[in-house]
C-alpha cells in the first residue's frame, strides 16, 4: 500500500510490552519477538539507530519461503506453450541476486518475465508485484495473469515484462519493508525531495530497487519509451495497526494519528501528472466484474487523498516520490490496491481483481494504439 496485509494473518504483539529496550536483550528478544509490538522499539520521539534496526530485523519471523515455494513456480513460467502454436511466448531472466541480512548462506534470485520475441514495434508494458512483499494478491495476481490463459494473447500486441516478487525479504517474513528497515516503495527515487508534512515521501535506495533500476538501465536500456506500468498493491488493515505505527517508531514521531479510515474496496493510484481518464474507467470497469470498488469517505477522500474519479485517487508525480510505478517513463502508469481484509472479498477474489485490472488496462491501450 501506499501510506502508513497481505492475505495472511500477522503476528498480533501484546500492548503491555515495555516501549524501551536494551540492546543487551537482542537473542532473548527474538526469541520472543511476539511479546513485542513493533511501534515499542527504541524510545519514543527518537529515531532508530543501527541497534534499534538490528533488533526490529531479527523479530521478524520467517512465515514462508522465497526458495522453496514461489522462485520454482516462477521459473517454471518459461516452460509454458501457447495453446494455439505451441511456442513459449515467455522466457524467465535472473536480472539479480539479493544478499540475506539472516545468516542464510542461499541470496535471493530475482526474476523477470519477458516476452521471448521482444519487437521494437510493439508497446512496452512492465508489471510489478511484491514491492511489498506482505502484500499477497500483488505476488499471486501476477502469476495468474501469466498463467490464466490470457497473457499469451496480450503478448501478441505488447511486449510484456513483469516481476512478479520484488521484494522476496517482505515476501518471506510478511513485512512492509525491506531487511534494512527501508520502505521499497519510496525507494525508487532516494535522490528525491523530502517536503515537510507531505503523505508520500522518498527514502534511501535499497538493495530491491538498485537491482530493478540497473536492470532497466543496462539489460532492457533498448526500450526507449515504455507505454504502461501496473504496480501491483493492497491496503490492509495491518498498514493501519502494524506498519504505520513502525514508521512513526522508526522515524521518531510522536502523536500519529494514523492513516485513518482504510478504503472497503479495490481503488487506483493515479499520477496527477498523468491524466488519463479512459483508461483509469476501463480498468475500474473491468475490476467491477470481480470485485467491489472502494467508496470515497465522508470527506470525499480515501487515506486521506482526492478522488479523482470513481475508485481513483490523485497523488504528485510518482518518480518524485519515489514510487515504484515512476520508475519508468510509462505515460500509463498506476498502482493498483486491493483490499484483502474486506469482508466482502476472498483471496482469489483478490487475486482475480489483480488480474482484471491488467486486462482491463491492455485491452484500453489494443483499442486506442
Amino acid at each position: 500500500m501506499l501510506l502508513p496485509s497481505s492475505m495472511v494473518s500477522l503476528s498480533r504483539f501484546a500492548a503491555s510490552a515495555t516501549t524501551a529496550m536494551t540492546m543487551t536483550s537482542i537473542a532473548s528478544l527474538a526469541q520472543k519477538s511476539e511479546a513485542f509490538h513493533v511501534s515499542n522499539i527504541g524510545t519514543a520521539g527518537k529515531p532508530w539507530g543501527v541497534d534499534e534496526y538490528k533488533l526490529w530485523r531479527e523479530t521478524r519471523s520467517k512465515q514462508r519461503c522465497y526458495i522453496t515455494d514461489l522462485a520454482p513456480r516462477i521459473q517454471a513460467l518459461g516452460e509454458i506453450e501457447c495453446d494455439r502454436t505451441n511456442a513459449r511466448p515467455f522466457e524467465v531472466v535472473q536480472y539479480g541476486d539479493l544478499p540475506h541480512r539472516d545468516g542464510d548462506p542461499d541470496n535471493f534470485p530475482l526474476y523477470v518475465v519477458r516476452s521471448i520475441n521482444w519487437s521494437p514495434k510493439k508497446p512496452s508494458v512492465f508489471i510489478t508485484g511484491g514491492v511489498h512483499g506482505y502484500e499477497t494478491s500483488g505476488v499471486e495476481g501476477a502469476m495468474l495473469f501469466l498463467t490464466g490463459g490470457r497473457a499469451a494473447h496480450y503478448a501478441q500486441h505488447f511486449n510484456l515484462m513483469l516481476a512478479p516478487c520484488v521484494s522476496p525479504w517482505g515476501y518471506e517474513r510478511i513485512q512492509r519493508w525491506t531487511a534494512s528497515g527501508t520502505d521499497p516503495n519510496r525507494s525508487f527515487n532516494p535522490d528525491g525531495e523530502i517536503v515537510e508534512g507531505r503523505s508520500f515521501n522518498p527514502e534511501a535506495a535499497t538493495d530491491e530497487s538498485a537491482a530493478l533500476i540497473r536492470f532497466l538501465r543496462e539489460d532492457m536500456g533498448h526500450v526507449e519509451d515504455w507505454t504502461c506500468h501496473l504496480d501491483l498493491h493492497e491496503t490492509t488493515d495491518t498498514d493501519d495497526t502494524e506498519f504505520g505505527p513502525a514508521k512513526s517508531a522508526r522515524d521518531g514521531i510522536v502523536g500519529d494519528d494514523g492513516m485513518g479510515e482504510i478504503p472497503d474496496g479495490f481503488y487506483l493510484v493515479q499520477d496527477e501528472t498523468s491524466p488519463t481518464p479512459e483508461w483509469f474507467t476501463s480498468m475500474i470497469e473491468s475490476v467491477k466484474k470481480v470485485t467491489h470498488i472502494a467508496p470515497a469517505d465522508a470527506n470525499g477522500k480515501m487515506i486521506g487523498e482526492s478522488v479523482s474519479q470513481e475508485g481513483v485517487i490523485a497523488i504528485p508525480n510518482k518518480k518524485s516520490l519515489g514510487l515504484c510505478a515512476g520508475v519508468t517513463n510509462a505515460p500509463y502508469r498506476t498502482t493498483t490496491e486491493v483490499y484483502p481484509d474486506s469482508p466482502s472479498a476472498t483471496p482469489e477474489q483478490c487475486n482475480r481483481a489483480q488480474v482484471a485490472c491488467i486486462e482491463g488496462a491492455l485491452d484500453h491501450l489494443i483499442s486506442v494504439l
